[in-house]
């Protein structure tokens, strides 16, 4: 495993692109570990839709950088008291989605620093039941990423001021129960630490699982297209908001594998636009399923067939294709 060097970059959109650009550039050969800590920001998983995740207001006069990441899951807060993690590694259908094959090592680590932590959940590491990490992963089909915040010394109380939480994620209305169910691992350590000797107990931990280990520093020229790519990329508002779609129907539901938000357009009783949002997780870009709607009649028996041969798993996880028809096409719950 090679580690690579990030320079000390603080910077979301650049930090985003450089792990995106190892994935898409460097050897297969070679699996690749990734530190990084960004300034404050609020990372939007990959099928989400920004403006419906943010507290717009308070983003924008506390200067809170918004960037969308190339993974699944939900929004999270990033700043000076997280440290987050990226293992690269060759695309293994056991390891997808098996958050606690991935994160084994990082939990080992911190357990031998007296911290009490364990995976528990779709992908959250907790200490006493307070999530101090939360994992997502991407696949090319070829790589993987596998990344996760660590929670040290975070401000929890901005996560509640930056995030517009929905009711149905939390088990009580109102900010307190988001910010009770979160804790910072400094919490949990008897020798208080600051982010960069954290970050270096950390690697030292994880040197001592594996005997191959070596760093890397990238090249002028590797730096000049991962600035490349922040600048195409991650920069733009095309990618880290997109337009909001225009629809008539709103379907959501909150399944064990995560929340689908649906977003459908109907006219003359055909679909004319089809968008899944929601902090789920797949193998497959959920807009290679969005297309197969488009120009269909809204009705049950043309939805069953579009689905027929469609392995809906690999777009949401470990969600029944009846329960997605009829979330799509089916009875409104009642609230």
């Amino acid at each position: 495993m090679i580690f690579i060097e990030n320079e000390g970059v603080t910077n979301p959109h650049l930090n985003l692109a450089l792990e995106e650009y190892i994935v898409r550039n460097f050897s297969f050969d070679n699996d690749y570990l990734l530190f990084y800590i960004n300034e404050p920001s609020i990372i939007i998983g990959r099928n989400q839709n920004t403006l419906e995740e943010i507290n717009h207001e308070y983003v924008e006069e506390h200067g809170i950088k918004i960037v969308r990441r190339v993974s699944g899951g939900g929004a999270v807060y990033h700043d000076f008291g997280n440290l987050n993690f990226s293992f690269i590694t060759d695309h293994d259908i056991k390891s997808l989605n098996n958050f606690k094959k991935v994160t084994a090592p990082v939990v080992k680590v911190l357990n031998s620093m007296g911290v009490p932590a364990e995976m528990k959940g779709r992908n959250d590491v907790v200490a006493n039941d307070k999530k101090i990490s939360g994992n997502a992963q991407f696949s090319t089909g070829k790589r993987m990423v596998s990344h996760g915040t660590l929670l040290l010394d975070s401000d929890l109380s901005e996560v509640a001021n930056a995030l517009q939480v929905k009711m149905s994620k939390i088990e009580s209305k109102g900010h307190k129960s988001v910010r009770s169910r979160v804790a910072n691992i400094s919490e949990f350590m008897e020798e208080k630490m600051d982010i960069e000797t954290f970050r270096s107990k950390i690697l030292e931990g994880l040197y001592q699982e594996r005997d191959d280990f070596e760093t890397y520093r990238l090249t002028d020229e590797e730096w000049e297209g991962v600035h490349k790519l922040k600048e195409e990329k991650y920069d733009t508002w095309e990618w880290n908001y997109g337009s909001s779609p225009k629809f008539n129907i709103q379907r959501e539901h909150r399944f064990a594998a995560g929340t689908l938000d649906l977003r459908i357009f109907v006219e003359k009783g055909h679909i004319q636009n089809f968008k899944v949002f929601g902090d789920f997780f797949g193998r497959e870009p959920v807009e290679k399923l969005e297309e197969l709607f488009i120009g269909a009649r809204y009705e049950k028996t043309d939805i069953e067939n579009i689905l027929e041969n469609v392995d809906i798993e690999a777009y949401f996880g470990a969600i029944p294709k009846e329960d997605f028809i009829n979330l799509v096409y089916g009875a409104d719950e009642e609230d």
